[in-house]
């Protein structure tokens, strides 16, 4: 395996990785952490349902044995219990699985496969050093059909070299595959990578914003057509195959983050202080509760062979973490409401405004609350829609690509 140019998650060779965290010991480790994050949890008042998703990602967890993967998914099982309904999804390279392998996460009670498809055309994945070709990725997709699981695909557009038409032809062949799920994501180009490198030596051309944008535009229309509707800026499914376990971080759920740099997240847990694998629940907090109360993040060491030694010391491996204040929560809600199809519930987010203002000391300043002064602008700019139904504030296309401006424009409105 190796890792792409444009990749930046936490990735080491398996000399960084150290005896405790190699390839052939990962999982127990995790398992391990597992353990610690569960009594950790327990000391501190955390009482979580059973779990309703379960994510192997943050690269690719399929270079490992299948019956590792089964072998955590156990523990999760073990030690939080899973729903009977729940999601359990790991993405995959499409090179490093087969028939075989899809088989034995099936018989191991995953439910779901997401594919890195991320173009069909030869040159673009030459460009984003992908080893796969698009045979690969059906067969893949074939095989989890023929499994009984579900298969998303992921795409990335934007690569340097890559035209209209590439676009095109890639979002055609990922709807031709009959998948339920697709995520599409502009590339994005960090410094340290040896993309963001060859970029900045001139060797390659520089992503641009119009033409990433015009490929949104493309993809949202043959993802439409083809039955395929949007319920996060960058996901689209047929109804009913909504990535629940993506749901889950925009509507701010409890997590717990497993693995050399994983994040975790909990709502409601005072004065606490301690990409990955990861596992949330659906009821483990609604965000109207967590709004006007302290929560956290807390988040694994990144080197593997450093998180490795605090797991063997006995330690849940965060190498920091932070407190989230009530007006944090806030601008969390705002900003993750208006990333989803079901939209900024207006109401809720005014009474957490008032419950904020209640709350915080004269001096800090008093929130103002979103009304006609406020949403008529963003209507009239074509960046949301009020649904009449739900009194919810959906982004339109336009203010989808326009997002971080339309959540500037709420932010400034309420005084944030």
């Amino acid at each position: 395996m190796r890792r792409c140019g444009y990749c930046d998650f936490n990735t080491y060779t398996a000399t960084d990785m150290g005896a405790g965290a190699s390839r052939g010991n990962y999982a127990n480790m995790v398992v391990r952490e597992m353990r610690l994050v569960r009594d950790w949890q327990l000391v501190h008042g955390i009482e979580e349902p059973p779990v309703s998703t379960v994510f192997f990602g943050g690269g690719t967890p399929t270079i490992l044995p299948a019956r590792d993967l089964v072998m955590m998914l156990d523990a999760v099982r073990g030690l939080w219990g899973i729903e009977p309904e729940a999601e359990i999804t790991t993405e995959a390279n499409p090179d490093t699985v087969d028939e075989r392998y899809i088989g034995a996460l099936a018989e191991g009670g995953f439910t779901r496969v997401s594919f890195g498809m991320q173009s069909t055309v030869p040159h673009v994945l030459k460009t984003l050093d992908r080893t796969h070709t698009p045979a690969n990725v059906e067969a893949g997709v074939r095989a989890a059909d023929r499994a009984g699981l579900r298969s998303s695909v992921d795409l990335i557009y934007g690569a340097p070299g890559e035209s209209l038409d590439d676009w095109r032809d890639s979002v055609r062949t990922a709807v031709d595959l009959g998948v339920n799920h697709v995520s599409a994501y502009a590339l994005t180009v960090e410094p340290t990578t040896k993309m963001g490198r060859q970029i900045a030596a001139g060797t390659l051309p520089k992503p641009d914003d119009d033409d990433e944008a015009a490929k949104y535009e493309i993809a949202d229309d043959l993802f439409a057509a083809a039955g395929l509707e949007w319920y996060e800026i960058s996901n689209w499914s047929r109804p009913g195959y909504e990535s629940r376990h993506n749901l889950g971080y925009w509507r701010n759920v409890d997590w717990a983050g497993l693995g050399p740099g994983a994040h975790s997240h909990y709502n409601m847990v005072m004065g606490s202080s301690t990409d990955g694998d990861a596992a949330n629940s659906d009821a483990a907090g609604d965000v109207s509760a967590s709004v006007t109360s302290t929560s956290m993040r807390g988040w694994d060491i990144a080197h593997p062979r450093m998180w490795g030694m605090a797991i063997n010391d006995g330690r849940v491996p965060w190498s920091g973490d932070e407190t989230i204040s009530p007006t944090e929560n806030l601008e969390e809600l705002i900003m993750l409401g208006l990333r989803i199809r079901e939209g900024l519930d207006i109401g809720r987010v005014n009474r957490h405004i008032e419950a904020v203002n209640r709350a915080q000391d004269a001096a800090q300043g008093t929130l103002r609350i979103i009304d006609d002064a406020c949403l008529t602008p963003l209507v009239g700019d074509g960046l949301i829609t009020l649904d009449p139904t739900t009194g919810h504030a959906v982004a339109t296309r336009r203010g989808r690509l326009l997002n971080d401006a339309v959540i500037e424009r709420m932010f400034g409105a309420v005084g944030l």
